[in-house]
């Protein structure tokens, strides 16, 4: 398997280096030069680890050897609550949800970031090297990412997380971590500060070689390859009909793996983005028109962005893989806070992409709803994505015969008070979290200021002080 850059100048790469290598040299995001074809024979009747390997498998290359990768997904799966590892449930007459929160810190993010752990264990041991990894979150990424990465010998990982604007259970499952290879940095900013300062650090060339730096936000290609594997999962658990999925969304890499799944042959009928207020992909989808605004803050904070880093792996398709027009555009984006997609391009997108923005009152009658019809509890992320799939069922977007499946993206105890908000209960942590309000915290707040963040990794990461 060979990877590209969207902004076509970084050089081409095999899987284990764009793993470690993260974004690409000239600023851009690494794509398959082509994509394999699923095997949808082949995946049927598959347990979740199994399938991993059928899908996964292939966009690895030969970086691991099949017999090896199909242990490491066992290993990554076998850590998840639930037996299904994504059960489905059905709450309407066509209506599904997937529960994508049965993984250690109960969130989607696990899926990717337990199985990138061991990407890294593997490819760093074989080459015998030590990396850095510096992240962005605006909640869920960095408690999945700490924990997949954790006491692993060849990384240190860094995560920067929007001071105040993450919910406590959120927090303290990246700031309670007691092992000397995590660095919890609380930003004076939102998200998309927090985002710009670790593409920032990565442009820095000459840091980012000095202190190996790589990434687990979804810039990583790996990240999005290990999302594809639920998308198949849903399918075949509902017969392998066209599927309408309603995704929560915020940076964009979520959906984007139910498109590379729609291009490895799955039968996706329609990838519904699911946006709060911060609504910057709906008003895309819309209008045509990608434009920046402020950052609002809500109770469903790991959406609270404004600057969706995926996109530009969608908009490198969209223009025929034109990478210096992305470049052109993105150099728009960062002069004058947006652009606007050429019409053919944008025409093709709405083909299969719809969005829909769902404001607070609407999610917390949402999560009233469909605790009151079904008995079950959402989460506020999730029911964005149950709430605009109703939307577009209702507007005839979506037709009555087509299966919609709403990703829960979060488990509700991640977000205890705008569940007792909507519907009067305060949900439970699982018992072995049951502590995690007891743990000792361990983080340190710096300022929205890339000098600040350069000059901390120089200090604690385990690289600089090798060199020294």
């Amino acid at each position: 398997m060979r990877y590209v850059s969207t902004r076509g100048v970084a050089p081409v790469l095999e899987f284990d280096d764009v793993l470690l290598t993260g974004l690409a040299r000239d600023g851009g995001l690494y794509v398959p030069e082509t994509l394999p074809a699923l095997d949808l024979a082949a995946c049927q009747g598959l347990s979740y680890a199994d399938l991993a390997t059928e899908v996964l498998g292939p966009l690895t290359g030969d970086s691991i050897p099949r017999a090896d990768f199909r242990q490491m997904m066992a290993d990554t799966y076998a850590a998840f609550d639930h037996t299904a590892v994504a059960p489905l449930k059905q709450i309407g007459a066509n209506d599904w949800v997937m529960e994508l929160f049965h993984g250690p810190t109960l969130a989607f993010k696990d899926f990717a970031l337990q199985a990138l752990g061991r990407f890294f264990d593997r490819v760093l041991s074989d080459r015998g090297e030590r990396v850095t990894i510096l992240g962005a979150t605006s909640g869920d990424t960095g408690s999945a990412a700490i924990e997949g990465c954790r006491g692993r010998e060849a990384v240190d990982i860094f995560i920067l997380y929007p001071q105040g604007r993450v919910s406590d259970v959120q927090r303290r499952q990246m700031t309670t971590v007691e092992d000397a290879n995590v660095h919890a940095i609380a930003i004076e900013g939102d998200f998309d500060d927090c985002q710009a300062l670790v593409k920032a650090a990565f442009n820095d060339l000459q840091f980012r070689d000095r202190m190996r730096l790589s990434a687990v936000n979804s810039i990583n290609w790996a990240r999005v390859a290990a999302q594809v594997v639920y998308y198949v999962h849903a399918s075949m658990a509902l017969g392998g009909r066209p599927l309408a999925f309603s995704v929560p969304s915020g940076n964009f890499g979520n959906v984007f793996a139910g498109e590379v799944a729609r291009r490895m042959g799955l039968a996706v009928d329609t990838l519904l983005i699911a946006t709060n207020v911060n609504d910057i992909l709906t008003r895309f989808f819309d209008t045509g028109e990608y434009r920046t605004r402020g950052v609002t803050a809500t109770m469903s904070p790991s959406m609270d962005i404004q600057v969706s880093s995926n996109f530009e792996r969608l908009l490198f398709d969209m223009v025929g893989r034109d990478g210096p027009r992305v470049q052109g555009l993105m150099d728009n984006l960062k002069q004058s806070g947006g652009f606007t997609a050429p019409e053919d391009t944008f025409a093709r997108a709405q083909q299969t992409f719809m969005a829909r923005r769902i404001d607070e009152d609407a999610t917390l009658a949402e999560m009233r709803r469909v605790h009151r019809e079904t008995g079950e509890i959402l989460d506020p992320h999730s029911a964005i994505g149950t709430a605009a799939a109703r939307q577009a069922r209702i507007d005839r977007r979506i037709a009555d015969h087509v299966p919609t499946v709403s990703l829960a993206t979060a488990h509700p105890a991640k977000f205890p008070d705008a569940v007792k908000r909507a519907i009067g209960i305060h949900p439970a942590l699982p018992e072995r979290l049951a502590d995690l309000h007891d743990r000792k915290e361990r983080s340190i707040t710096l300022p929205n200021d890339l000098g600040a963040i350069q000059r901390h990794l120089q200090t604690h990461a385990r690289i600089a002080q090798d060199a020294s």
